[in-house]
């Protein structure tokens, strides 16, 4: 198939280029071109670029034109945060693919109320970003139920090697990670059982390369794409120490008083994580789609810090 990536530069695209060229595709690579991925393979040299500022090309109503004009039989959309740009690109697209492929976030489900959830629990987001994420899902799959060849991939919190993992306090400080790493005290929020699930950026690749590959089973189904399970903050920053062979050196503070020794920042995206808390289910990619992560939650974060 040729296959356009809407963002393929990024943290998800430069693991997804380099696994459909080995897979036999023609890759187009549609990026703003302010980048180059994040670690190179040879599997780049036979790619086509194509370069597009896509908030200014949806703008003047000409990105989905453009993409349409590649001629792809399957499009990954990357880069889609709005309903609008989601009408925009299906409109331009509508009769002219065999298969869309749209990221989303667990994010859509809110503050999960079951532990794990699949994809069946309500879709209750609670931040803007969850909440635009839901309308895209809730958008492409009525689209979908009337043709449109829609499907949607829900990550957990993407990492890999080139950028910061969320650490174990739910943020990225990276001091995080090397107070740990020299036995020192980190303070973790309440009694540091929220949990995160990471997924590596190349599992996440995984999913989408196995949605192509199986347009029967992915159109009009969403899945979620995470580590098989998630961890809690308290024995992600065991295994942290552990990798220094220290010992954690953990203190607790109530999340009133944990916030005003952090920065603004640090405290938004530590209650981001803290109140998603996600435990989500990959059952379905697995058994409809073959998804098998090589990572789990700690081991993508090692790998993306790169430690062997």
């Amino acid at each position: 198939m040729r296959v356009v990536i809407i963002g393929a530069t990024g943290h998800i695209g430069t693991w997804l280029v380099p696994r459909l060229v080995r897979g036999g595709h023609e890759v187009v690579a549609v990026s703003r071109g302010l980048r180059e991925p994040y670690h190179d393979s040879v599997e780049w040299k036979s790619v086509r670029r194509f370069e597009v500022d896509r908030d200014a090309a949806e703008h003047d109503s000409s990105f989905g034109l453009k993409i349409a004009r590649l001629a792809p039989d399957a499009v990954v959309d990357l880069t889609c945060f709005t309903i609008d740009s989601a009408v925009h690109i299906v409109d331009a697209l509508r009769g002219k693919v065999e298969l869309f492929a749209h990221c989303g976030t667990l994010w859509v489900h809110g503050v999960p109320k079951t532990r794990p959830y699949d994809e069946t629990a309500p879709r209750e987001p609670i931040g803007e970003y969850g909440i635009r994420k839901a309308g895209i899902e809730r958008y492409l799959m009525k689209e979908s139920s009337e043709g449109f060849p829609a499907t949607i991939l829900h990550p957990g919190h993407i990492t890999g090697p080139g950028w910061t993992p969320i650490n174990p306090a739910g943020n990225l400080d990276i001091r995080v990670f090397e107070r740990l790493s020299r036995g020192e005290v980190v303070t973790l929020a309440d009694d540091g059982m929220s949990t995160l699930q990471h997924v590596h950026a190349d599992d996440v690749a995984q999913s989408f390369e196995l949605a192509i590959s199986r347009p029967d089973l992915s159109i009009g189904e969403a899945f979620h794409v995470g580590a098989r399970e998630p961890v809690t903050q308290r024995d992600y920053a065991e295994a942290v120490a552990s990798w220094s062979g220290c010992e954690a050196n953990l203190e607790y503070l109530p999340w009133e008083q944990w916030k005003m020794n952090v920065s603004e920042r640090d405290a938004e995206l530590t209650y981001d994580h803290m109140i998603h808390s996600p435990c989500a289910s990959i059952s379905k990619a697995e058994r409809l789609l073959g998804f098998v992560p090589r990572f789990s939650a700690v081991g993508a974060v090692r790998d993306a810090l790169e430690i062997s």
